[in-house]
């Protein structure tokens, strides 16, 4: 059983950064693509970003490409996901996810494991 536990999150002034964490547990981390995900309250689920194994192909959303960095870890199982000149608009619940697809996508339908949340809260 594949675990994802996200954690970062909390309350930031626009303008500020976060750097959010997602340690995986239960299978070989480094042989799955993994991506980041948000939901704000009353919206859909959108894709953040994604980087497939072992690492080096990434994309991003059009929203957050150039202030948000996802990395990884395959050594200490965590994905990362830098953010940079947040703004009120990023403030949402954002979730980890995990793919055996093995290439970086943006569909949530090809990722098979899911974290619980950890919320991003930015204040204007």
């Amino acid at each position: 059983q594949v675990q994802l536990v996200e954690s970062g999150g909390g309350l930031v002034q626009a303008g500020g950064s976060l750097r959010l964490s997602c340690a995986v547990s239960g299978r070989t981390f480094s042989a799955y693509a993994m991506g980041w995900f948000r939901q704000a309250p009353g919206k859909e689920r959108e894709f953040i970003a994604a980087i497939g194994y072992p690492g080096e192909s990434t994309i991003y959303a059009d929203s957050v490409k150039g202030r948000f960095t996802v990395s990884r870890d395959n050594g200490e199982n965590t994905l990362y996901l830098q953010m940079a000149s947040l703004k009120p608009d990023d403030t949402a619940l954002y979730y980890c996810a995990g793919s055996r697809l093995g290439y970086a996508t943006p569909h949530f339908w090809d990722y098979d494991y899911w974290g619980q949340g950890t919320q991003v809260t930015v204040s204007s």
